[in-house]
């Protein structure tokens, strides 16, 4: 991700009221196999102009929240606030307008587009709904050019269909289409991951390009942590439904405090500044992800961990807290790590 340069979110932003707030959610499904636990207690805050990125193995709630963010899935407990209004609290024309604030982009771009839609359809394909928005024809052809333009596309692909267009280009559109109604917050369900390695780097520019010039903010969900170091302000951690590290992307990266962090970073392919691969060693976990039907006690990490003991099953583990770039950097472990666990393997211990 070498050819991605981001600006990070200006300080007069991030001092301001934040944009969302996630406190204590909880979310689970009842299925033949018994209740599975999607989300447990569940914290976090989005700043305004701010990318905050979502990583976390497969299951670990990541969608899920995204579900309820966007008003998709009600939980069974918490609060969500977006500028300070309760979503789930809205009805009618009320609800209508906040839709209006909170857009999305898919994984697949393949997927995500109507193949029997043009290029200008399936962008002011929003508009059907929010008529005010774009209340004339030519008005929403105007939009329609400007939007084509706002992503790197030609007023000319306005006609095409997506059968027309590259993997990168469909992305474009979808970002359009998000961007129609003007949206606050937009999610980012693995934008990029569907794309080739240079033609993610042009969709990450372009996002980050986004956010400077209109101040919209992203909840960015992924499993590339490289991509994820690029394009977010802070990082939330998720394992097994709970958040278990949340800070700064540089503390979060270059000092983790759970060891499941350390893992997935030690995982994540790098490069130093001569171009030759990181010297710090893969940190290997033990089995498999512990199923949400059956969460383990305690520590729900420790059946994977190398440092666990008894300790670790019989209690649930405190927030570990240390100074970070701008704020806190909290982790929920028993013991901690330092910066030297970059170099342990699965057979070290603490």
């Amino acid at each position: 991700m070498s050819e991605t340069t981001v600006e990070r979110t200006p300080e007069a932003v991030r001092g301001a009221a934040p944009l969302l707030e996630v406190t204590g959610v909880r979310k689970s499904f009842r299925s033949g196999r018994g209740r599975l636990t999607a989300l447990d207690g569940v914290d976090l805050r989005l700043g305004r102009g701010e990318t905050l990125g979502l990583v976390g193995e497969s299951g670990c709630g990541k969608s899920t929240l995204a579900r309820v963010l966007l008003r998709l899935e009600r939980p069974d407990a918490g609060t969500v606030r977006f500028d300070g209004t309760d979503p789930f609290a809205l009805r009618g024309k009320a609800l209508l307008a906040w839709r209006r604030r909170v857009q999305m982009v898919f994984q697949d771009p393949f997927a995500s587009l109507n193949a029997r839609m043009t290029a200008a359809d399936l962008i002011g394909e929003p508009w059907r709904t929010h008529r005010d928005v774009q209340p004339t024809a030519q008005a929403r052809q105007r939009r329609v050019r400007e939007l084509l333009d706002l992503v790197g596309l030609r007023e000319s692909d306005a006609h095409r269909y997506p059968n027309e267009f590259s993997g990168g280009q469909r992305q474009r559109i979808g970002i359009a289409r998000a961007l129609a109604l003007e949206p606050d917050l937009i999610v980012c369900d693995e934008p990029v991951s569907a794309l080739d390695l240079s033609v993610q780097a042009q969709v990450l520019n372009l996002l980050s390009d986004l956010r400077q010039r209109l101040g919209v903010s992203y909840v960015f969900i992924s499993h590339d942590l490289s991509v994820v170091r690029h394009v977010a302000d802070r990082v939330t951690v998720m394992y097994l439904g709970k958040v278990i590290e949340h800070g700064r992307t540089e503390d979060v990266f270059d000092r983790p405090l759970h060891p499941y962090t350390a893992a997935l970073m030690s995982a994540a392919p790098t490069l130093d500044a001569s171009g030759a691969a990181g010297e710090d060693r893969e940190i290997a976990l033990r089995g498999e992800i512990p199923s949400p039907f059956d969460i383990p006690s305690g520590c729900r990490f420790r059946t994977r961990c190398w440092q666990a003991t008894e300790l670790c099953a019989e209690q649930a583990p405190p927030a570990a807290s240390r100074p970070g770039v701008d704020e806190p950097h909290e982790g929920l472990c028993h013991f901690p790590l330092d910066a030297a666990v970059r170099g342990l393997t699965s057979g070290g211990r603490r």
